[in-house]
């Protein structure tokens, strides 16, 4: 976990997130919070995401996101590299299927 995100205010917002109880509460949340340049940037890079764990190229990627090959890439690091994220959010989302 990358120390320097872990301070008061990020708490505070993800304890605002966790208080949300469905989509619609998520929805207007968001669209408070983000511009949706912003929100539409999240929601590329957790698609990237999927499709990376699916095993598609970057170039099917690039075509379906829109996605440029630099968030592609910093987002497959994030899959390999990372705090595993976006393996417990998929792990979950499966549990809910």
């Amino acid at each position: 976990m990358n120390k320097k995100i872990r301070t008061e205010a990020v708490d505070h917002l993800f304890e605002a997130i966790l208080s949300l109880d469905d989509k619609e509460e998520c929805y207007s949340f968001f669209e408070d919070l983000c511009t949706v340049n912003e929100l539409m940037s999240l929601s590329q890079r957790f698609e990237v995401a999927a499709m990376l764990r699916k095993h598609k190229t970057y170039l099917e990627i690039a075509e379906k996101t829109g996605a440029s090959t630099a968030t592609i890439s910093r987002v497959n690091r994030s899959l390999n590299y990372g705090d595993d994220g976006y393996a417990l959010v998929f792990s979950k989302m499966k549990e809910q299927a």
